[in-house]
């Protein structure tokens, strides 16, 4: 795009409220040397005007001033592949998919009807309004594999831009959302790992041994080793997983609940993230009962 356009993209953004900066030409990097986030702005125009006259900019947006919360889904680079925690869930190719994968978890259709972009190289930016009282700041992966969040002291190159010859385009229109409360919760839970070994309930007699016993022990251990960003989707699996062999009455209910809550806090997980990833693992769960190895 030429300097004109990208002028035009910039006011643009400006008039929607959005506090926008020079990125160097061609590039995803700010052309301010210092202060982007502070110098970013929305209501000077005259300005905006002044700076995208010496260059042809790309267009930065400052996303604490403008109180948007973006979610970045990534595509791989060449060669690389799901963690584990996503290999084993079918359809898992790229940050769209894992976060599709969320809002299903959660009982929550994909955000379609939010101000989305394209990236150059594949990906999407999902705009979202942070919600009034909640500061977010950026974070990398926690949601999941190729998802990163943009809040107060982040930025995204905005559309119009064009980094390596590629474009960022609109693909929804749309006004941006209020972020959803499900998605706050998830950016809002500890994300410690509490010290010590965790505790897990004493497992009766009757149930410890045998296959059923192994698989309780066995997916108590995979909550527990769960890296930062997998947690909530491991936990989520785990519950799956017990909850057939508890629909098929080869485990209580009751003690795989404990056993995976007891997991789930102790990996720094909020109480109220793992009942819900629980419940939601042991509905599907229960839609498909299992009697033993598959």
């Amino acid at each position: 795009m030429t300097a004109p356009g990208l002028m035009r993209a910039a006011l643009a953004h400006a008039e929607r409220g959005w506090c926008v900066f020079p990125l160097r030409p061609g590039d995803k990097r700010p052309a301010l040397r210092a202060d982007w986030e502070r110098r970013a702005t929305a209501v000077d125009k005259a300005r905006i005007r002044r700076c995208w006259e010496h260059a042809a900019y790309n267009v930065g947006i400052a996303c604490g001033p403008s109180g948007l919360i973006v979610v970045d889904l990534d595509v791989p680079k060449a060669g690389e592949r799901p963690p584990a925690e996503w290999a084993r869930e079918p359809g898992i190719n790229d940050g769209a998919d894992v976060f599709a994968a969320l809002c299903e978890r959660h009982g929550q259709p994909f955000p379609f009807d939010t101000y989305t972009v394209r990236t150059g190289r594949g990906g999407m930016h999902l705009y979202f309004t942070a919600l009034a009282g909640l500061e977010l700041r950026n974070s990398a992966g926690r949601l999941g594999w190729l998802i990163d969040t943009r809040a107060r002291g982040g930025y995204v190159v905005a559309a119009g831009s064009i980094v390596a010859g590629r474009a960022y385009t609109v693909v929804s229109d749309a006004a941006p959302a209020p972020l959803p409360g499900w998605l706050a919760g998830l950016l809002t839970a500890s994300d410690r790992p509490a010290g010590g070994p965790a505790r897990m309930p004493e497992i009766p007699r009757e149930h410890a041994a045998g296959y059923a016993g192994a698989a309780l022990r066995g997916e108590v251990q995979r909550v527990l080793d769960a890296t930062p960003g997998n947690r909530n989707h491991t936990l989520n699996q785990a519950a799956f997983a017990l909850g057939q062999l508890a629909a098929a009455g080869m485990l209580p209910e009751p003690l795989v609940f404990d056993c995976l809550f007891a997991a789930g806090q102790h990996i720094g997980l909020s109480a109220r993230e793992c009942e819900a990833t629980i419940r939601s693992g042991f509905t599907s769960g229960a839609r498909r009962p299992r009697m033993g190895a598959a």
